[in-house]
């Protein structure tokens, strides 16, 4: 059990993420999830009540038994770091507020893991997804909707929830659109003309109107489109295709900049157009690159 006073503490700082760390509603759950856990097991740890008093005494000993105890129960390396990072964060700023010495949380070693490489599609297979995503639907309108949507990941290097953010306001599509990203984060983002022409052709056989404040892509039933309907007709296509499981619609914004960097294109301008907070996130494309270029070379040079 968590006392009143660790409750309250809790949603104050979930409050100064969401307003001053700019942190998405999905970030904030995870957060809330993460630290709630981990308070969970010191509760049960220590026997009690676990308050602002008791948090504040916590040991090395303490911190290496919860992380002992969540790779005991299955969680990954990549997801106990997360969690980690997450505690530590509400930790330095409860130390701060309450006045008390968060040394042997802080310190606390994240556990070592390899960070997964963005997977990608050739070009030839990420073309092939388009045209394959337009023969999954019966309806003509549907189907037209799918590439627009596909034709927005790939062109654009849109996130899946930006794409389907868009509304009636932003057609037709402008040569450079203004995207709000992750933690409310805008950036700006050119529009070549296939995705141009993608949504003006669904938009011509849409039975829904389109207002300014409705949404551009809808459901069968004229609501919002799911995301999890985008993700079955990409599964369906990849199968068709004998595509990985990894072609998904995120691997589409991967293409994007895998595909740009490729192409010669600026590192920082491509973390721009990606609205990557950090430049370290987007040189995992330049590992990507570098991995593809090995694999060519030891196919095809005579003295591999």
């Amino acid at each position: 059990m968590i006392s009143p006073a660790l409750t309250s503490a809790l949603a104050k700082w979930l409050d100064h993420c969401r307003a001053l760390g700019g942190a998405s509603d999905n970030t904030i759950k995870a957060y809330q999830s993460d630290v709630i856990g981990f308070l969970a097991f010191m509760t049960q740890h220590h026997g009690g009540v676990q308050g602002l008093g008791p948090l504040s005494k916590i040991t090395v000993s303490d911190m290496r038994s919860w992380m002992a105890s969540e790779r005991a129960r299955g969680v990954g390396a990549r997801s106990l770091a997360r969690s980690l990072s997450a505690v530590k964060t509400f930790y330095r700023w409860l130390s701060d507020r309450e006045g008390f010495e968060a040394t042997a949380v802080l310190s606390t070693r994240s556990p070592k893991f390899t960070k997964k490489l963005p997977r990608p599609l050739a070009i030839n297979a990420a073309t092939a997804m388009i045209e394959t995503v337009e023969l999954q639907a019966r309806d003509g309108w549907v189907a037209a909707r799918d590439v627009a949507v596909v034709t927005l990941l790939y062109g654009c290097g849109l996130r899946i929830s930006e794409a389907l953010g868009l509304t009636g306001a932003d057609v037709p599509l402008p040569p450079v659109m203004r995207i709000k990203g992750k933690g409310g984060k805008e950036r700006v983002v050119p529009v070549i003309d296939a995705a141009r022409d993608a949504v003006d052709a669904y938009l011509k056989l849409s039975p829904h109107q389109v207002e300014p404040n409705s949404p551009l892509f809808r459901g069968a039933r004229g609501g919002a489109l799911n995301p999890r309907m985008v993700q079955k007709v990409m599964e369906k296509s990849r199968l068709q295709l004998g595509l990985p499981a990894t072609a998904t619609p995120h691997a589409m914004r991967h293409s994007f900049a895998t595909h740009l960097l490729t192409a010669g294109g600026d590192l920082r301008a491509i973390q721009e157009l990606l609205g990557h907070a950090s430049l370290s996130t987007t040189q995992a494309y330049t590992a990507v690159d570098t991995a593809h270029l090995m694999d060519v070379y030891n196919r095809t040079h005579p003295k591999a």
